[in-house]
């Protein structure tokens, strides 16, 4: 079992082809727009969850987690700190094994919720600077 943040960061992005993109934006210059992107370019799978879009990165976009009709793995969280709780009660509900919140998200009650669903956890990090720092891609 990991004993740092740093290994848990690494082995979810060693483990995980595919990331769930709660709060995905169809805005190109947001974070919640470019994170999924780059890391579609290094091979991983996104799964768009926005409640208002229909199709983002070539994927379809599904309204809320429990729509997904497959296992849903990592859950990548671009809502604000204050959403953080609810959206890891869907992630636990939806069988989720990792959750992960952007820079800048904190959440004490998400930790606790993913913590005790015994889901890996990450919080205040951004996929693209692990991603550069570790210089990997999606697993195969």
């Amino acid at each position: 079992m990991p004993h740092t943040d740093d290994d848990v960061v690494d082995q979810i992005l060693a483990t995980y082809d595919t990331i769930t993109v709660v709060g995905a934006s169809t805005a190109p210059e947001k974070a919640a727009h470019r994170v999924p992107v780059h890391m579609q370019n290094h091979g991983w799978r996104i799964i768009p969850v926005n409640p208002k879009a229909d199709e983002l990165f070539g994927e379809k976009v599904y309204r809320v987690l429990a729509d997904i009709g497959e296992q849903v793995g990592l859950v990548d969280v671009f809502r604000p700190s204050e959403d953080a709780g609810e959206i890891a009660r869907q992630a636990a509900a939806a069988g989720a094994t990792a959750l992960w919140l952007q820079l800048g998200i904190v959440s004490a009650e998400a930790r606790k919720i993913a913590v005790d669903a015994g889901m890996l956890y990450v919080e205040d990090r951004c996929l693209i600077i692990e991603q550069r720092r570790l210089g990997v891609n999606a697993p195969n």
